[in-house]
C-alpha cells in the first residue's frame, strides 16, 4: 500500500490508517453503542494483512477499553504488529464516566504508564495531547506544561514521537516554543473543511504531518446511511446527538451522498472511498484515520488509498456540498 513521510518524524505511513475510536465500545459520552469485540480484532488484522501499517486509539475511547482491544490485537499479529498511535489529557476517575481535561506534567506521566499497560508495549510510537482545551470543560495544567511533560517521557525513551490533536495554528505555536511540534490529528471531511484556512497551511509550512479523523464525518459520508438507519442508531450512540445526523442537516448530507457515489461509480468506489479520498489530495494531508470495526469494512475501504480524484472530480464534489 502506498505511504507517505509522516512530516519530519522520519516513520513512513501508509494513506489510510485503522481509528480505534468507535470500537471502544458505549460506557462514556462519545461512545458508539454496543460493539463486538472479536471482530474489531479481526477488522485490525485485516487492515495489516492488506498493508495498512498504523492503528490509532485513545485511553478515552471506552474509558480505557479500546486500547485493549488494540492490545489484543497487537499480540496476535506478534512481529507484524503495526504502529501504535495514542493520546493524552482526557482522564476520569476509577468508577465513573465524567471526563476532565488535565495537561499536568503528573497526569500526562500517569496516562502513559497507563497506556504503556494496557497496550502491551514498551514504546508508543506516537503520543499525541488529546486536546487543547476540552470544550467548556477546567483545565488542569496548560498546554506548556503538558508538552513539556512529552518532550521529557520522549526523552526517557517511554515515546518515539509527540503530537497534538484538535490543535489551532496559535496552540501549535505555542507547543513548539517547547518543543517540535511533530504531528497534528484535526477533523476534516468534506463536510467539516475550517482547518483549510490557517491550521493546514501551517502544518505545511513547518513540515508537520497530518492525519485527518473522520474523514467521512463519522460515517455519513459512507453511504451506507439512511434516515432509517440514523434513527436505529443506538440511543447511546454520540452522533445522534449531532447536528450532521439530524434534520435539516441529514437530508442534505444523505443527498450529497449521491453525488459522491456518482462520483465513485466511475471508478468502482463506494461514497465513503470517495469521501477519504477527497481529503488525501491536499498537500498538508499526510494520512486519513478510517474507522473499522469489521473485516469487511477493511475489504470496502482500502482502495480509498489508492483512488485518484481528477481535478474534475473534485470540481463536482466541492460544488455540491
Amino acid at each position: 500500500m502506498k505511504t507517505r513521510a509522516f512530516g519530519h518524524t522520519g516513520l513512513d505511513i501508509t494513506t489510510i490508517g485503522v481509528g480505534a475510536w468507535a470500537i471502544g465500545g458505549p460506557g462514556y459520552a462519545f461512545g458508539w453503542g454496543p460493539q463486538d469485540d472479536d471482530e474489531s480484532v479481526a477488522a485490525i488484522e485485516r487492515a495489516v494483512d492488506l498493508g495498512i501499517n498504523w492503528v490509532d486509539t485513545a485511553p478515552v475511547y471506552g474509558l480505557g477499553h479500546s486500547e485493549q482491544v488494540v492490545a489484543r490485537a497487537l499480540r496476535n499479529l506478534g512481529s507484524r504488529r503495526p504502529l501504535v498511535f495514542t493520546k493524552c489529557s482526557l482522564v476520569w476517575a476509577e468508577g465513573s464516566q465524567a471526563i476532565e481535561h488535565n495537561l499536568q506534567a503528573a497526569s500526562i506521566r500517569r496516562e502513559t504508564e497507563s497506556s504503556l499497560r494496557r497496550l502491551g508495549v514498551e514504546t508508543i510510537d506516537l503520543m499525541q495531547i488529546h486536546w487543547p482545551r476540552f470544550f467548556d470543560a477546567p483545565t488542569a495544567g496548560s498546554i506548556e506544561e503538558g508538552w513539556g511533560e512529552l518532550a521529557a517521557l520522549r526523552q526517557a525513551g517511554k515515546i518515539r514521537h509527540i503530537g497534538v490533536s484538535n490543535f489551532k495554528a496559535v496552540d501549535m505555536e505555542r507547543a513548539s516554543k517547547i518543543a517540535p511540534v511533530e504531528s497534528l490529528q484535526p477533523p476534516y471531511s468534506l463536510l467539516r473543511r475550517a482547518i483549510e484556512a490557517e491550521t493546514l497551511p501551517y502544518c505545511l509550512a513547518h513540515g508537520i504531518g497530518v492525519i485527518v479523523y473522520s474523514p467521512m464525518q463519522a460515517g455519513m459520508l459512507s453511504g451506507k446511511m439512511t434516515a432509517e438507519r440514523v434513527a436505529a442508531l443506538p440511543e447511546d450512540d454520540w452522533r445522534r446527538r449531532t447536528p450532521e445526523f439530524q434534520e435539516p442537516r441529514l437530508s442534505k448530507n444523505l443527498a450529497f451522498v449521491e453525488v459522491l457515489r456518482r462520483v465513485g461509480a466511475r471508478y468502482g468506489a463506494s461514497p465513503g472511498a470517495v469521501a477519504v479520498a477527497w481529503t488525501l489530495r491536499n498537500p498538508a494531508v499526510t494520512a486519513a484515520i478510517v474507522g473499522f470495526r469489521r473485516p469487511r469494512q477493511v475489504e470496502e475501504m482500502v482502495g480509498a488509498a489508492e483512488l485518484q480524484l481528477t481535478d474534475a472530480d473534485a470540481h463536482e464534489i466541492e460544488g455540491a456540498c
